[in-house]
């Protein structure tokens, strides 16, 4: 009967289970999410779409123009001679734009489109680096309270022999007093890290365009691993860079825009028909068609698109000079960058592997001492809280690092 009991009872735990392990979600998993779901990002493909359409816009001829009147009609009084009596007159005009502007605007709007969508590239590197943050602050805030929940029960047992020890003279109650006051700084502390925490969830759920109070958990185990680039040059930036690829995009629609601007030099056409009915019986009918052209190349009409053109050169190559020299900055900032995330590793392995274990040490070998009543409670408090805060410094100095490894990445990929 008990082994039923047993089984049945690790069957209801099974759902709970499944539901906790569901609701764990993996760096990876969040930042898909926010690359599908987030509402800034989905700005950029609307902007684009609408770029494409403006483009199919601008290879619309203009609308016909359809007009209705008299011709050659004489005014009242007048003396008409073998009955002219003017006519009734229909008029239709088309303008016909020339073909190669029409094709050489249309290229010219669908390249913004591209440049948009370059801007959401950008704008991605630059949201799934926040939640890397957020994602990491928020494992690093675990573990501080993990810490100080640890070191408070050290603090709490002091308390407790401080305590046992003062109705015997064996302690000052000012002992008494302090260890009440680090066990309340410490939960002061971890009370602050929870609120980190809420932040952090908060703001991840909002970024995957979930509500802010969405339960969310994550996997603690994720921490990012530092892989200095080996080939770090301006051709490997060149290529996986999103900033310079959108100022490629941008270079490229603008040479499109020039190509636009200088098919303003080819003319344009406009047809035009009348038909003429006569309002006197003896007049025959009468239309008329005439072929019209444009004339760009006048000197007049060419200095505007010939300016243009100059100008948007100009432009292209101050883009150019600016591309090169983002490059250049950026080989020389992530070169730095690894040199200095490389020096925290070693300072963080130095402060894990040598400082904290001989604090560790001096505080368990004073408070033998204290056990054994060798030795105040004061000095253990001071052990205590010197290992405390060099383990809350080491938490602070990861975080540090994982920012630099994040920001290495967001620079790396930009």
């Amino acid at each position: 009967m008990r082994t039923i009991r047993i089984i049945a009872l690790l069957i209801g735990l099974m759902p709970m289970q499944l539901i906790a392990q569901q609701q764990t979600v993996s760096l990876d998993t969040i930042l898909q999410r926010i690359d599908e779901n987030n509402p800034m990002l989905q700005t950029y493909a609307l902007k684009a779409e609408s770029y494409k359409h403006r483009a199919e816009a601008g290879s619309a001829w203009m609308a016909p123009m359809v007009g209705a009147g008299t011709f050659m009609t004489p005014y009242p009084g007048q003396q008409v001679m073998d009955g002219d009596k003017g006519s009734l007159m229909l008029q239709l005009e088309q303008e016909i734009p020339n073909p190669s502007k029409l094709r050489a605007q249309k290229v010219y709007e669908s390249s913004k489109a591209d440049v948009e969508l370059a801007g959401r590239a950008i704008a991605s590197n630059t949201l799934k680096a926040r939640a890397k943050n957020l994602y990491y602050g928020w494992i690093i805030a675990s573990q501080r309270v993990k810490v100080l929940q640890e070191n408070g029960k050290i603090m709490q047992m002091m308390k407790k022999i401080e305590e046992i020890r003062y109705p015997y003279n064996q302690s000052q109650l000012s002992g008494v007093y302090r260890s009440t006051a680090k066990i309340e700084e410490n939960q002061n502390m971890i009370r602050m890290q929870h609120g980190e925490i809420a932040k952090a969830k908060a703001w991840l759920n909002s970024l995957m365009n979930l509500p802010a109070s969405q339960p969310l958990a994550i996997d603690s185990t994720t921490l990012p691993l530092f892989t200095p680039e080996p080939r770090l040059d301006t051709v490997l930036l060149a290529g996986q860079r999103k900033d310079i690829l959108q100022m490629e995009q941008n270079i490229r629609s603008m040479q499109l825009g020039v190509k636009a601007m200088k098919s303003q030099s080819k003319p344009d056409f406009k047809l035009r028909v009348d038909h003429m009915s006569p309002l006197s019986s003896m007049m025959p009918k009468q239309y008329s068609v005439m072929g019209m052209i444009s004339i760009p190349m006048a000197p007049w009409s060419a200095k505007m698109y010939k300016s243009e053109v100059k100008a948007m050169n100009y432009e292209i190559q101050a883009m150019e000079k600016e591309r090169v020299g983002m490059l250049q900055e950026s080989e020389g900032m992530l070169t730095g960058m690894q040199y200095e995330i490389q020096s925290m590793q070693k300072r963080i392995a130095a402060m894990e592997e040598k400082i904290i274990p001989s604090l560790r040490r001096t505080m368990e070998a004073d408070f033998v001492n204290y056990q054994e009543n060798k030795l105040e409670v004061t000095a253990v408090i001071n052990s205590w809280e010197a290992l405390t805060m060099m383990q809350i410094n080491v938490l602070d100095e990861k975080m540090k690092l994982y920012q630099m490894i994040v920001d290495y990445e967001k620079e790396l990929y930009r």
